[in-house]
């Protein structure tokens, strides 16, 4: 184990050294040749410049096309009352009076292609942090056939796989915290099978350490093993982002079963690694069996947008033989007014979702519930917006009076 922590974290230093340099690189390179950058982009001869700035942030290249690399950064400022995060037991209902004025992320994103298009990597990492999110590399010469190794967020949940500065809410709803499997470590065999019309699907299946991020190894011999099955039955995907900010002309959806199953000694998934949910203590390995499934739905078309995810979890404790089941849904929709009502603003979107979760399907009246509605104002699509979303939890309990809270967050995304 402790070899293993040195590595990642000769690694660590590695990768955060590399994209120090990447970005002070191209930062040099802009003010240097801006003259040159000028007279390249202005010869009618030159098709384009080595140097660019897409909606995937600065790009370079090689003008045989065989190596390009995408560097961009993104911050999150976030203002939230009278506390920023969701209440998990009764007791964080209680004595909240707070202001929040935080910078929630600040990520630094490096990708691109090596040798050939098709051979594709990625780095993800939280300056506010100091961790290092994502790294791993893709195969993808076929598309019903690609290959992916390092560590990144599993496929899993639609949810936790949108990015944080694409979602149409301020962050993720209640079921994010018991649900996602977040960023795992493996590999992964991926694809998209479009025999046309309604025979178009993807799938994604995957062998893990199970461990969360940052860990590098197992805690015995028993892997997590994940599966993905997605039908766009109107021919067409429906895009890993919040909302439908192009105004699809045509309808796009999906219908996707999941599920996952883990040894470990966690019982729930975050940035920060393996962790466990309320009340379950134990640390030892391979302690908890966790078997769950979820179904999504997803809908997009003139502005419009859907979203729904239905979840059921089975957490066994090997060591004291206790099983529970967990379960919880949410069902999200947004639309721009604009489309009918004539004076709404064009950039304005409103947005709702519903959330419930039971902690224990035996336990009835066990419920945390969410209500929420958001309104995104968007400068430069998901690219730079504002959200204000207001939001009401309710927590129930057979042991406990009812409680609720009302919490109001003003989010900025500005990416670049």
């Amino acid at each position: 184990m402790l070899r293993s922590k040195t590595l990642f974290q000769v690694f660590h230093k590695i990768a955060s050294k590399i994209i120090l340099l990447c970005l002070i690189f191209i930062i040099g390179v802009k003010s240097s040749f801006a003259q040159e950058l000028e007279s390249i982009q202005t010869d009618p001869e030159k098709k384009e410049s080595f140097l660019n700035h897409t909606s995937k942030g600065f790009i370079l290249k090689t003008e045989d096309g065989k190596y390009e690399m995408q560097i961009a950064a993104r911050l999150q400022l976030r203002f939230a009352l009278p506390d920023d995060q969701d209440p998990i037991t009764f007791a964080d209902f209680q004595n909240q009076d707070q202001r929040i004025f935080k910078i929630n992320r600040a990520r630094l994103k490096v990708g691109g292609h090596a040798y050939q298009p098709w051979i594709k990597y990625y780095f993800e990492y939280e300056l506010s942090r100091s961790l290092l999110l994502d790294y791993r590399v893709m195969i993808e010469k076929w598309p019903w056939l690609n290959f992916k190794a390092g560590q990144w967020k599993v496929e899993f949940t639609r949810e936790r796989l949108i990015s944080s500065g694409e979602q149409q809410m301020v962050d993720r709803s209640l079921l994010n915290r018991k649900f996602t499997v977040d960023r795992q470590q493996g590999v992964e065999v991926y694809g998209n099978l479009a025999a046309g019309g309604i025979a178009n699907f993807n799938y994604w299946a995957a062998v893990l350490t199970g461990m969360g991020r940052g860990a590098t190894q197992n805690d015995d011999s028993k892997m997590m093993y994940f599966g993905r099955l997605q039908w766009n039955f109107l021919g067409r995907e429906v895009p890993f982002s919040g909302g439908d900010l192009k105004m699809s002309p045509k309808p796009a959806g999906i219908i996707a079963i999941a599920a996952v199953t883990n040894t470990s000694p966690y019982t729930r998934f975050s940035t920060s690694g393996g962790g466990n949910l309320s009340g379950y203590e134990g640390t030892n390995d391979g302690q908890y069996t966790v078997k769950q499934y979820q179904i999504e739905t997803a809908f997009i078309y003139k502005g419009f947008s859907w979203a729904s995810e239905f979840h059921r979890k089975n957490v066994f404790d090997n060591f004291d033989e206790i099983s529970t089941d967990l379960g919880g849904f949410y069902m999200m929709a947004g639309y721009f007014p604009s489309q009918v009502i004539s004076f709404w603003p064009k950039p304005l979107e409103i947005a709702t979702r519903y959330a419930v979760i039971s902690p224990d399907l035996n336990i009835e009246s066990n419920k945390q519930r969410e209500i929420a509605l958001a309104f995104n104002w968007f400068f430069a699509e998901h690219k730079n917006k504002l959200t204000t979303e207001l939001t009401r939890f309710t927590f129930e309990d057979k042991e406990l009076p009812q409680d609720n809270e009302l919490r109001l967050r003003l989010q900025l995304d500005i990416s670049f």
